[in-house]
């Protein structure tokens, strides 16, 4: 099942966790999951991004783990995710839970694949990044059912001249 998404990346994140999950995120962003644009606790993550606007997010539930292509991304990073309720919600970090989207899985471990794009566009736009598609954020998170394992980033994106 494929869903398209504009959230609001408020605090530069993006949300993804299991329903009913009450994690504090707080702690999870150690200089490493910012240099990984991703800050994993059991049940729930942050995605780190380059606007502080609306961005673009296409979620993909999938059975099976995608292809291992990271061409056409900037930024791609894994993260497990403990989704015991069988749903994971994903929202922008300051959205109302309630209205928030909602994704069926597996019940149990899931992985989570964010590949990002269009990140320098959208970096140099900053506070006008999401008035048009051509500066815009993108990210594309995909969803399967997975053992754990720790986060790992399969391309890196760094800001040019920092």
């Amino acid at each position: 099942m494929i869903s398209e998404l504009t959230l609001f990346a408020d605090y530069h994140q993006i949300h993804l966790f299991d329903e009913g999950s009450s994690t504090d995120l707080g702690d999870a962003w150690t200089g490493g999951a910012v240099d990984d644009q991703l800050a994993a606790a059991d049940d729930a993550m942050a995605v780190g991004t380059a606007a502080n606007m609306d961005v673009s997010v296409t979620v993909d539930v999938r059975d099976q783990p995608p292809a291992d292509d990271v061409t056409g991304f900037d930024h791609v990073v894994e993260g497990s995710l403990r989704a015991s309720s069988g749903r994971v919600v994903v929202m922008g970090c300051t959205d109302f839970e309630p209205d928030a989207a909602r994704f069926s899985v597996a019940p149990g471990w899931v992985r989570i694949r964010v590949a990002k794009s269009n990140l320098a566009a959208a970096y140099d736009a900053d506070n006008e990044s999401d008035d048009d598609p051509a500066t815009m954020e993108r990210l594309t998170i995909q969803i399967w059912p997975a053992a754990h394992a720790p986060v790992a980033v399969l391309k890196r994106w760094t800001r040019q001249g920092s």
